[in-house]
């Protein structure tokens, strides 16, 4: 079987398997859970023997038109690269490894059926993306992966958090998603094709005819699918959704789309300086901010959707300086222990016995309860941190090193004011990052909130799973950074003296200074009980995590609803805490600058329907109605009337005549 027959099996296995799904769920439930493992499992053994085939060699390629349009032709295209067949593996691998938890976080769930599928169509969507040729049919996945999140996000329905984290995560992505179409069939016409090999060629020989344009509208689309400043806000909220959506959405999907779009046309963002500096201004931004509002999340999942955010930052930020190995390299570990940290705080929700809004403070003795989820989390943290030799090491300090470079004018085509805004923010995000990745540690598992009544181990599978995926957390970065750049352009990878030492040093500042601010806050508050908890029966965590949403209290019993005392981010912002705690009021000023204004207007075009426009149609109907009241008045039946009116009309019309002769 030729790559390019393997290459076209590997999205459409998961989309036959969510057909299926679909199909049987009611009919046959007994095969749901086969299909929704088997295909995925299946394209992840076929992406892998891809990559082995691809090997980093020249790009695979192949197309045949889809349909003639007249102007520039739609292709049904393939292009692998290494990038490319990488970013597959890592995609079905997750997507494999959420699909085997699920099986046991969601067994009792009664929409688990629709749930698989979805997220088995939500995968091949992902990897569509991945393997397309044609900027059109990467499109198709790009947009079918959002209303796979609309309706993923929204699983628990019954939830207005759920309900309104759906709406805010698809309108706020559809924002961006209009510019970037609107940018896309700018660049093919310049190109004139779709075909994504043709629009780099046209970038070398110097065809676009609005670089600056093009990069920028495109790059709307980008910081609307990966969550980056300004339209970031709705990852946060997407939280409302099952845990392991949230893994796959931050580790391997979605918001990777956007991040693995610019890698693979960043000649079309080098070819505008000013682009590349936004771009750089982008990722600062987004870098510095989310981690200071993971700081101050008491939300486990908040506190790893702004870590999500932060990361993808850092990618971004490696594009900014023209090196998408180094970016597509941290693409690879964050989606390796981001799924682990999600996958494993889905664990310690159920065990923990509280929701899934407002948690870390009111946990307490899960390290003796979940020790699975403490080991493996312990792992993904340390790798989240950048601390040697775990995975995020390698790979962060790749996208310090390229800044280093930008920065001294060593990479060329870049403007070196990319490069130190990169480093700068590279290097305070290092900071904040260990900070909230120990605080998170600290509280989750040394926290001193109540003991929820024990649930006993959770399902093997939901374990199994999370042992594989510490795996590539704690080696894939030391085996990488040697054996990737074969597949990124050459590029190497390794780590730099000077931003090793500098990254590593404010980390492990950072990890310290939090630790201490720990002790201090625990001993200041010792003696300070948070309240007692009472008990609940035994349940599904899918469930659990669903009913706690929906009653806005913690899950199996009552909890004193003030916040730990013994939070050091809120010693260590100060009074900043309250407005990182809140993303610092993005939501409210865009409700002042854009919900409001519509809303006001949208009441203005109702008053004027109802009252300007509707007062016209009811007038254009009373006058008829008028008329044809004194006109039904006269019809009475009464034939002396009828004679009588006749006389009198014929006096009238006699006497008219006679003056109008006797006046000629």
């Amino acid at each position: 079987m030729t790559t390019t027959t393997l290459a076209v099996l590997v999205p459409l296995l998961p989309f036959l398997g969510a057909a299926a799904g679909l199909l049987l769920g009611r009919t046959a439930p007994g095969f749901v859970r086969p299909l929704a493992v088997l295909p995925s499992l299946a394209a992840l053994a076929l992406a892998a023997i891809v990559a082995v085939r691809q090997g980093g060699e020249a790009a695979v390629d192949s197309a045949t038109e889809l349909t003639p349009t007249g102007s520039v032709p739609v292709e049904l295209a393939l292009h692998i690269d290494g990038f490319a067949a990488l970013v597959a593996v890592l995609v079905a691998f997750v997507a494999t490894c959420v699909q085997i938890y699920s099986t046991g976080y969601l067994r009792d769930d009664p929409r688990y059926p629709s749930y698989a599928a979805l997220v088995s169509l939500f995968t091949s969507a992902m990897l569509l993306v991945v393997y397309s040729g044609d900027l059109i049919v990467l499109l198709v996945g790009w947009e079918v992966m959002g209303i796979c999140s609309y309706f993923l996000v929204g699983h628990y329905w019954e939830t207005p958090e759920a309900r309104a984290a759906s709406i805010k995560a698809f309108l706020v992505t559809k924002l961006g998603d209009v510019p970037f179409l609107i940018g896309l069939f700018a660049l093919a016409t310049d190109a004139g094709s779709f075909r994504i090999t043709k629009v780099l060629s046209t970038v070398v020989n110097g065809g676009l005819h609005h670089p600056t344009l093009i990069a920028l509208l495109l790059l709307a689309g980008v910081a609307g699918k990966s969550a980056q400043f300004p339209l970031h806000t709705w990852l946060p909220d997407a939280m409302a959704g099952p845990t392991p959506v949230s893994a796959l959405i931050h580790a391997a999907t979605m918001v990777a789309a956007g991040v693995y779009f610019v890698a693979r046309l960043l000649p079309v963002f080098e070819a505008s300086s000013a682009a590349m500096v936004v771009l750089a201004v982008m990722a600062a931004v987004t870098m510095a901010g989310s981690g200071l509002a993971a700081l101050a999340q008491d939300d486990i999942k908040r506190v790893l959707a702004y870590s999500t955010i932060g990361q993808l930052g850092y990618m971004t930020g490696a594009l900014a300086v023209g090196d998408r190995g180094a970016a597509v390299f941290h693409l690879l570990s964050h989606g390796a222990f981001k799924a682990l940290l999600f996958l494993a705080a889905g664990v310690i929700i159920h065990a923990s016995g509280t929701n899934s809004l407002a948690a870390m403070s009111r946990m307490g003795n899960l390290r003796a309860r979940v020790p699975d989820a403490f080991w493996t989390m312990t792992v993904a943290l340390l790798a989240l941190a950048a601390i040697p030799p775990f995975s995020g090491f390698f790979s962060k300090e790749s996208v310090l090193g390229a800044a280093e470079h930008a920065a001294t004018g060593d990479t060329a085509h870049i403007p070196g004011v990319a490069g130190w805004i990169v480093l700068a923010a590279g290097l305070l995000a290092a900071l904040l990052t260990a900070a909230y990745a120990t605080r998170l540690w600290l509280l989750a598992f040394h926290g001193r909130g109540v003991e929820a009544p024990d649930h006993g181990r959770q399902p093997v599978a939901m374990n199994a799973v999370l042992w594989v995926l510490a795996v590539p957390s704690l080696a894939l970065g030391g085996l990488a950074y040697r054996v990737l750049p074969n597949w990124f352009d050459g590029r190497d990878l390794t780590p730099t003296l000077t931003t090793s030492v500098l990254g590593t040093g404010v980390a492990l500042v950072g990890g310290i200074v939090t630790y201490g601010a720990w002790r201090h806050t625990t001993a200041r508050a010792a003696g300070a009980p948070l309240g007692a908890v009472a008990a609940h029966p035994e349940g599904d965590a899918g469930l659990v995590e669903a009913e706690a949403i929906a009653s806005h209290t913690p899950a199996y019993g009552d909890v004193a609803s003030a916040p730990d005392p013994a939070d050091p981010g809120r010693l260590l912002l100060g009074p900043l805490h309250r407005h990182a705690a809140s993303g610092f009021h993005l939501d409210a000023v865009y409700a002042a600058l854009f919900v409001r204004p519509v809303m006001a207007a949208a009441s203005l075009v109702r008053f004027l329907d109802r009252e300007v426009v509707d007062t016209y149609v009811r007038g254009a109907g009373t006058l008829p109605r008028l008329l044809g009241a004194a006109v039904r008045r006269a019809q009475t039946g009464n034939m002396q009337t009828y004679v009588s009116a006749l006389l009198a009309g014929t006096v009238v019309l006699t006497v008219a005549v006679l003056l109008v002769a006797t006046g000629a």
